[in-house]
């Protein structure tokens, strides 16, 4: 498929007098993990639910997987998986029974959902849980069947909505590798995510939106290079203010939020300099990542 998974051009959706999305355009290509990442309220999960024709837009054009959506949603849903936020298994099934029951809604037949299921139980690590019940799971085992749920159908797309909130860090790891695993064998990946190392770990593409429009898009990398630089000095410790006119001539920018004080800079050691033998100061250098990214973007305060 040389188009492209998702295409957005101009959509806005509005609920009563707020506007949720605002004018929206971003394409996904076959093959590629596309990351939506924003603070709560900023219309990720608005954008997901039109992806999957469950909220029509008010206006622009959706395309997702050659079909208009919300016109011929049903159809393009054919070729979706979907791992929602919150788990919505069958908790008095099995974990057979789960994946027997979801396949039926894709039209598949009792003998092609058998066909399939060890393979998936196989690819989520749950051979072993195969009678087991979904209360008798772990948190972690719960999100691997969603997953495995979700690929029951062999989708073109899938469409996750912070597919590890909640789990420890082995669990969201072996998460991550799954779903390398998908990429590797061509499957397009929208992903929804508040985790700053996930979107960084997986995404080859982000759209970062606030209050419903887009702020910034490009690859991991490409973002941190144009929105922070190299490095990062946090300083604790000491007057934050004094010390801003201290460093402010070997700082390219300078943020104080609460005692912490963010130093980005192409030479962290001339700043490093500047404050050698403050005994009270403590100092953190470090890479810029995306976290550096989102706050920059969308703001240090709390968004409500």
């Amino acid at each position: 498929m040389s188009k492209a998974a998702i295409s957005f051009t101009g959509v806005r959706k509005s609920y009563g007098d707020k506007i949720v999305v605002d004018g929206l355009s971003f394409s996904v290509a076959p093959g590629e993990c596309f990351g939506l990442l924003g603070p709560n309220g900023a219309g990720k999960s608005t954008t997901v639910r039109m992806v999957l024709g469950m909220a029509p837009p008010d206006a622009g054009k959706i395309i997702v997987l050659g079909e208009p959506v919300p016109a011929r949603a049903r159809s393009a849903r054919m070729s979706i998986g979907v791992v929602p936020q919150f788990d919505n298994l069958e908790p008095g099934f099995t974990v057979r029974e789960n994946l027997l029951v979801f396949g039926r809604y894709f039209g598949m037949s009792t003998r092609e959902i058998e066909a399939v299921v060890p393979s998936l139980l196989e690819f989520a690590r749950l051979e072993s849980k195969v009678d087991a019940r979904v209360t008798e799971l772990s948190g972690g085992m719960k999100r691997r069947l969603m997953l495995a749920r979700a690929l029951i159908n062999d989708p073109q797309l899938l469409v996750m909505d912070e597919p590890t909130t909640g789990l420890d860090p082995h669990a969201r790891h072996l998460i991550w590798e799954r779903l390398r695993s998908l990429l590797a064998r061509g499957k397009t990946i929208l992903l929804t995510t508040h985790f700053m190392e996930e979107a960084e770990r997986l995404c080859d593409r982000l759209c970062v939106l606030e209050e419903g429009r887009k702020i910034a898009e490009g690859g991991p990398r490409a973002l941190i290079a144009e929105q922070i630089g190299s490095h990062v000095v946090e300083i604790r410790g000491g007057n934050p203010h004094e010390l801003r006119t201290l460093i402010a001539p070997h700082a390219q920018r300078i943020e104080v939020s609460g005692g912490t004080l963010f130093c980005y800079v192409s030479d962290p050691e001339r700043v490093c300099v500047q404050l050698r033998g403050r005994a009270a100061l403590r100092l953190l250098q470090r890479p810029a990542n995306l976290e550096d990214v989102f706050l920059q973007l969308t703001g240090r305060g709390m968004k409500e």
